[in-house]
């Protein structure tokens, strides 16, 4: 990560995570991935220079609302964005078309599975906006995904500590997806665990 960044993320702490993340989750390209910003973010929770709690849901909250906003800009005008976008943006009318074909078919878990992969995230909410999905639920599918994803990023940095900027330069194509299969895989573990746990507590 450059220098710059790491001094203004350490500086400015939850404010710049926040901005980071939701600039690029509305579609604004950040110098560095966002799993980069997210695994830094983890550590500086790991050496105490932030609050873990607050850390999680500054990701967690930068993610869906970012997310959300995107989503609602072509819920109202997708079709009028697509047809008059200036060419040398970067969004592809038959991509959209194919991830929303898709998600037409799989419904809530296509925007969930989607939201969960790398370059294909922003795409999603795109297409489900296009489709008109309502917003009650592909708002309640992404607040899940987020949890899952920024803040599975945000764990993963507390549990390398140090080593995040090793993880973070390994990051790429198939490792990606290695390291993002196992924090969600994870992740749904826990969840599961405690919803177990709440259940058989309940029931008591």
């Amino acid at each position: 990560m450059p220098t710059a960044l790491v001094t203004y993320i350490t500086h400015y702490g939850y404010f710049a995570i926040f901005s980071l993340v939701f600039l690029q989750e509305i579609g604004v390209p950040n110098p560095v991935p966002n799993e980069t910003v997210l695994l830094f973010a983890g550590y500086l929770s790991s050496a105490g220079i932030l609050s873990f709690p607050l850390t999680f849901i500054t990701v967690v909250s930068a993610d869906f609302i970012g997310t959300s906003i995107l989503y609602l800009v072509f819920y109202h005008f997708g079709e009028l964005i697509l047809e008059k976008k200036p060419k040398w943006i970067p969004l592809s009318k038959t991509h959209v078309q194919k991830i929303s074909e898709k998600i037409s078919d799989k419904g809530r878990w296509g925007i969930f599975v989607g939201r969960l992969v790398p370059y294909l995230r922003g795409y999603v909410s795109i297409a489900a906006g296009v489709l008109e999905i309502r917003p009650a639920i592909f708002l309640t599918t992404v607040i899940f995904s987020a949890i899952l994803w920024s803040g599975g990023y945000a764990v993963a940095g507390v549990i390398i500590g140090p080593y995040w900027q090793t993880a973070a330069d390994k990051i790429g194509g198939v490792q990606m997806i290695i390291l993002t299969a196992i924090v969600v895989i994870a992740l749904i573990f826990i969840i599961r665990h405690f919803m177990k746990k709440r259940r058989d507590t309940t029931g008591k």
